[in-house]
């Protein structure tokens, strides 16, 4: 079978490599009454119902069997997601969107939801020194501020008490909050006993969730990142390493280079060598049969180059992109790791379960994951697929397409997100008309840059216009002065016309004299 694994070879790349609360929810009562629908402050009603944008209601989950891969029931949180921890959360009405409906569904915009507007996503190569240094800056905010609405759970539902009279959860950073996403999402199962762990479970990966449950992770992780600067136009780059030699990414000015002293470590140079990774130590967790705390467990480690050439020999080119859009099958056989011939399965490629848990650490999972995701929606384009093409039953444990999605809150069903992303209201840069991609690779990021030195620009500019003005005043006057003694040299005679110079012959000499 031939394998486009592009998540393993950049997983692989990535070497150090969710369950979201909303904070309202983690107190006691809410644990005690399973009842997750917070107050929108902008009528004080539960999920915003005296203005119309939701109402607190019960979940229905499906009940559709999912593939023998998980043979357990009852043990996980994950299982029947959320249920383990609310029963009744916010179904918010029309396009509003949020744990609270407080917000705007994807694509939505204004007080009232009713703006419909396109974000474009960019070639992170391709943009400007000033937008690429902004997204850097970005990610280190969201490295370095703790998440105002979400924080994360430490221990299992069990754990904190049946009446939910000891809750164990913990604030987190905006960008390490979807560091831990990523590992509860693909943990281990806790069967009981130090170290007795189930693996063969993954509800974001390895199955027909892995394309959907990633573009909702995306999307998130882009309005968060809107929330936190108050840059409304912000959205996630993308790294296309069709046919890339070496990680084009990884160098001081964007991802961070290699350090000279350690090949495993990032460039001190580079803001990113500051990390401290977390959830990346799994066997340890099971041990202690523990979830990751988020504590920061050492620096990030890359190696670009030296993955396992015996299983990737290379990153993936254009041909093997192309080759992957041909195949007309979402999914296929077991739909799983073992799936002859499915895109979904080609294009994801398959990883250890500890490279997986921890590769969120690395910024580069972001670029990757939404170049990863065009390639999903290019797909969908080329295919049309119906929604009947995503399996409803009989997949693994938490990617039918009627499971909600691990962990988020809001909730989110898989088969929601097999859908094009104009539907979300997001598009990506390459796949725009020639006319469109023009604007917005070349002419904007030219605009964003003069708006960014308008006042530069305004000061030289009047400045131009004082100097070219003297110059003027200056050449007019001399102009002027030029003509006045011209004009000297050329005045008029007075008397008869006769030649300004005449000869005389008198005395037999020669001489000349001036007409006056």
């Amino acid at each position: 079978m031939r394998r486009l694994c592009v998540s393993l070879v950049l997983l692989q790349l990535i070497r150090t490599c969710f369950s979201q609360f909303p904070r309202p929810c983690v107190n006691s009562e809410a644990l005690r009454t399973k009842e997750c629908c917070p107050v929108w402050a902008g009528d004080g009603s539960a999920c915003g119902a005296l203005s119309g944008r939701g109402f607190c209601t019960e979940v229905v989950v499906s009940d559709e069997p999912h593939g023998p891969q998980y043979p357990h029931s009852g043990i996980d949180d994950r299982e029947r997601w959320p249920l383990a921890f609310f029963n009744r959360t916010c179904r918010c009405a029309g396009n509003y969107g949020g744990y609270n409906c407080g917000e705007c569904r994807f694509g939505y915009w204004g007080s009232n939801c009713a703006e419909y507007r396109e974000s474009v996503r960019r070639n992170i190569l391709t943009m400007s020194t000033a937008e690429q240094q902004k997204f850097i800056s970005y990610l280190n905010l969201a490295k370095n501020t703790i998440n105002r609405d979400y924080v994360i759970s430490t221990a299992t539902r069990a754990a904190m008490g049946d009446n939910g009279e000891n809750p164990m959860f913990s604030d987190i950073n905006t960008y390490d909050l979807f560091v831990w996403m990523h590992y509860y999402v693909s943990r281990d199962a806790l069967l009981g006993g130090p170290g007795n762990v189930w693996r063969d479970i993954d509800f974001a990966h390895e199955s027909a969730a892995f394309l959907p449950w990633h573009r909702v992770f995306l999307l998130h992780w882009e309005n968060e990142i809107r929330k936190l600067t108050g840059d409304f136009n912000f959205t996630i780059p993308y790294w296309d390493w069709r046919d890339s030699q070496t990680c084009d990414v990884c160098t001081d000015a964007l991802m961070g280079g290699r350090s000279s002293l350690n090949p495993n470590l990032i460039s001190p140079a580079s803001v990113f060598s500051s990390w401290k990774v977390i959830c990346t130590q799994p066997e340890e967790y099971n041990s202690r049969e523990a979830l990751c705390n988020a504590t920061g467990e050492g620096p990030l480690l890359r190696n670009p180059g030296n993955h396992d050439s015996n299983r990737v020999q290379r990153i993936p080119t254009s041909a093997d992109v192309e080759f992957t859009l041909g195949l007309p099958e979402y999914e296929t056989g077991t739909m799983d790791r073992f799936a002859n011939m499915s895109f979904r399965n080609v294009l994801e490629g398959f990883a250890s379960p500890e490279t997986v848990q921890g590769s969120a650490n690395d910024p580069i999972f972001l670029l990757h994951h939404a170049f990863i995701d065009s390639i999903y929606e290019r797909w969908l384009r080329n295919h049309q697929p119906p929604r009947t093409s995503y399996p409803r039953t009989n997949a693994p444990i938490g990617h039918n397409d009627g499971y909600y999605m691990v962990p988020f809150l809001p909730l989110h069903r898989n088969g929601d997100y097999f859908l094009s992303n104009k539907a979300l209201g997001y598009e990506y840069a390459y796949l725009l008309d020639p006319g469109q991609r023009f604007v917005q690779e070349f002419l904007n990021p030219y605009l964003q840059q003069a708006q960014q030195i308008w006042q530069w620009l305004l000061g030289a500019g009047i400045l131009g216009a004082l100097i070219a003005a003297l110059t003027a005043v200056l050449i007019v006057f001399a102009r002027r002065k030029w003509k006045r003694s011209q004009r000297r040299k050329r005045a008029p005679s007075y008397g008869e016309r006769q030649p300004l110079l005449q000869s005389s012959s008198e005395e037999g000499s020669s001489s000349y004299q001036t007409t006056l």
